[in-house]
């Protein structure tokens, strides 16, 4: 298991659950917890067991599902109700049943929240610690205490606010963690209170939100004053503008810091457990996220990449192999010389001098059209191809295409595409049905081509984006339109564009299908 000395507490499940449009199952839940096992936290926060069917399910299948190596599973719940003992409280004993090795409890440390919330007196809360702290704590359970609205109670009575931390350690809390609930707090006065609150004694942790956009720094702050148990969720998931990125928070003091929090080796897979619990969440990653943003370590402009090609760290604050992401040339108008002879190189083209200029003014000139190679990649390697053999090279030619859109006596929507290739010699006529135009292109073009090109079987077309250029308007707009492909392991994008939207989305679909016969081992003659 993890380090003691300092604590990486994870509440994805928990906390980060509350984030709108993201709804776990309990087989996510069970996905999610062993990502972050791989990561190497100390702490998986599992939910709240007894409170809803989900979260009791869930603990009861971790005990057989979940082989964690580095986490152990906490279970949320609250203190005992006002004037009942903590061993008759249903939902304590929920806390006992459901099998956690560590509990922790939520409660209240603003006197007003006591008072208008709890509805009882502030020595009956500190009673409500104390007795279920305790009581737990002689159950075999080590208990972590989350003080509730800590900054802002200790802002309305610091005294209320400290005794809380106080009664919380005495009564066995091994961490009591000083919660920025509304997420109001900027770093040099949280870190002000976070140093009063280790003067208590107890061991402190810090669990903040995001509302000022200073989660992160605002975490940093309070381990700097003295917190010894940061937390956090995955990809800074959570209500309204979510938690601290424990990601990020994690890179900032193993990389920045020196801290030894988890496995170099599971530090170096980071970006990959980031997306890989995007995929499970179903929440769109963040590309600019720090650290394993896709976007984190992608150099756009000219100046940039010249001083990258003398030396990486010029413009890098980390080798992004640290986390397991990787520094992105982008090619566009803002390219220069050295940008697309790093990007060649990227893709495994050793660029001359003069197939470098061409190619940096081929580049801005389609651009000026329209066109965007940054987002597009394929498209660009196979016009850097095309560059370096002079002409353009293809796996088959088009006499032409056709696409009718019916709508049929029952309302259906249906479109039909029509399209003639040539290809090793034979005249191709092939027809496609689909839902739309694009669809039916697709599906027309891959039914002409798969008898000589096989592999084109497991060619899809897995997104499609449409775009009207600025500066245009109406129905005469200029489009641009981006395909992203997958032959089942990777997938690619191209772009197209066009003063009609089904042109130019061919345009994007001929390179897809161009790009993937590369992919597959085809040469172009």
């Amino acid at each position: 298991m993890a380090d003691d000395r300092f604590h990486v507490y994870d509440t994805t499940l928990r906390d980060g659950a509350q984030q709108e449009g993201l709804n776990l199952t309990v087989a996510d839940k069970i996905a999610v917890a062993r990502h972050l096992d791989g990561l190497g936290v100390g702490f998986i926060e599992g939910g709240w067991p007894g409170a809803n069917p989900k979260d009791t399910e869930f603990f009861r299948q971790a005990r057989t599902e979940l082989d964690l190596k580095h986490a152990q599973l906490a279970a949320f719940g609250a203190t005992r109700r006002a004037g009942v003992k903590a061993a008759d409280d249903p939902l304590v004993a929920a806390l006992r049943e459901s099998a956690a090795p560590v509990v922790t409890l939520v409660a209240k440390s603003h006197d007003r929240h006591v008072e208008l919330a709890l509805r009882t007196t502030l020595q009956e809360n500190l009673a409500m610690i104390r007795d279920t702290v305790s009581h737990l704590r002689a159950e075999g359970q080590r208990v972590f205490l989350d003080a509730e609205h800590f900054f802002d109670g200790y802002t309305s009575n610091p005294a209320y606010a400290l005794e809380v931390i106080r009664t919380a350690a005495e009564a066995g809390a091994d961490v009591i963690a000083l919660c920025d609930t509304n997420g109001g707090m900027l770093p040099d006065e949280l870190a002000e209170i976070v140093h009063d609150a280790v003067q208590t004694s107890a061991r402190v942790g810090i669990h903040c939100h995001d509302d000022t956009g200073c989660a992160v720094a605002n975490t940093l702050a309070a381990v700097k004053a003295g917190a010894t148990h940061v937390q956090g969720c995955a990809n800074g998931y959570g209500e309204r503008s979510g938690n601290a990125n424990l990601f990020t928070v994690v890179a900032n003091l193993q990389l920045k810091r020196g801290f030894d929090l988890v496995p170099r080796e599971a530090l170096a897979d980071m970006t990959r457990i980031a997306h890989a619990i995007t995929e499970v969440t179903n929440v769109t990653p963040n590309s600019h996220a720090p650290y394993v943003g896709m976007s984190a370590f992608a150099h756009k402009a000219g100046l940039h990449a010249s001083a990258i090609k003398v030396d990486p760290n010029l413009y890098q604050h980390i080798d992004p192999a640290a986390v397991g992401n990787d520094m992105r040339m982008l090619v566009s108008d803002m390219a220069g010389r050295a940008s697309v002879e790093l990007k060649g190189r990227e893709l495994g083209y050793e660029l001359t001098p003069d197939t470098t200029k061409t190619l940096v003014e081929r580049v801005k000139e389609l651009e000026s059209q329209g066109f965007t190679f940054e987002a597009a990649d394929a498209s660009f390697e196979l016009l850097l191809r095309d560059t370096l053999h002079g002409s353009r090279r293809r796996h088959f030619e088009v006499e032409s295409w056709r696409v009718i859109v019916e709508r049929t006596k029952g309302g259906e929507l249906v479109s039909e595409a029509t399209v003639k290739l040539h290809a090793k010699g034979e005249r191709i006529v092939a027809t496609g049905e689909g839902n739309g135009p694009v669809n039916a292109l697709d599906k027309a073009v891959r039914l002409g081509l798969e008898q000589l090109y096989p592999e084109l079987a497991k060619l899809e077309l897995v997104d499609y984006k449409v775009r009207i250029l600025e500066g245009t308007h109406g129905t005469d707009a200029i489009t641009r339109v981006l395909i992203t492909s997958s032959d089942e392991t990777s997938e690619w994008a191209t772009v197209g564009v066009a003063e009609n939207i089904i042109d130019a989305s061919w345009q994007a679909l001929e390179q897809a299908v161009t790009y993937g016969l590369l992919r597959a081992g085809r040469e172009a003659s």
